[in-house]
């Protein structure tokens, strides 16, 4: 997939709903009853790179602070959702050193790299910072992690949503209409190409999560170092 090409398609095409009011606001980022939960591969950018997402995020606030902004401590890039977040979903009825065996075995040879997070996309619903990886290693991961599932009975749900082939993470949510919607887009559009940082990946987390990634619901279940 040529990413630049896949995140300026997107891009266009989301701010031109936005722009004509057609979000897609969120009804649950505030329920009380929201029991989505799953289980998902990851990995977290460094620290340098989140607060660099957050000067741009607190700009983003001062025009619209009704949005729902992604804490350092939630932001991270999906590796692959192995169990999507569904109602009713048990962790006491898996066994996660099975999911762990799977995990490792699609981890060797797992070449190093780096993500540059640079620029902005969107979708109707997001907001979402674009990351390149400098080689092909998480996604030939995803393959691995696709095949030796698959060869499995473990509950997984991998691509049921979508096939997933970016670095990219969502930072903002539209949980209410905008009320200053030119002026939102003109920032967005500023921070397009800014560059945010580059990281090393140098490990991944499997873990118990809602459907925002929020701390207080997520529980690490297993630190794969690399």
């Amino acid at each position: 997939m040529d990413l630049k090409k896949h995140y300026d398609s997107l891009y266009k095409e989301s701010v031109l709903k936005i722009a004509k009011e057609n979000c897609q606001i969120d009804p649950l980022i505030d329920a009380g009853n929201d029991n989505r939960f799953g289980i998902t591969l990851l990995l977290r950018p460094s620290e340098e790179v989140k607060n660099h997402i957050q000067y741009f995020l607190r700009q983003l606030k001062l025009i619209e602070p009704s949005q729902y902004y992604y804490e350092n401590s939630d932001i991270h890039i999906t590796v692959m959702s192995i169990i999507s977040c569904y109602n009713g979903f048990d962790l006491d009825k898996l066994n996660i050193e099975d999911y762990n065996q799977i995990i490792c075995k699609s981890l060797i040879d797992f070449t190093p790299l780096k993500i540059t997070c640079r620029g902005v996309t969107a979708s109707s619903s997001c907001l979402m910072i674009k990351g390149f990886m400098e080689n092909e290693s998480i996604n030939l991961l995803r393959d691995r992690l696709r095949a030796h599932f698959r060869a499995t009975t473990l509950e997984q749900s991998i691509d049921k949503r979508y096939a997933i082939q970016t670095a990219h993470s969502t930072v903002v949510r539209f949980r209410k209409k905008l009320s200053n919607k030119n002026e939102f887009l003109a920032l967005v559009e500023k921070f397009k190409d800014y560059d945010f940082g580059t990281f090393k990946v140098e490990r991944l987390e499997l873990v118990y999560n809602d459907w925002y990634q929020r701390k207080k619901s997520v529980r690490k279940l297993t630190d794969f170092t690399l």
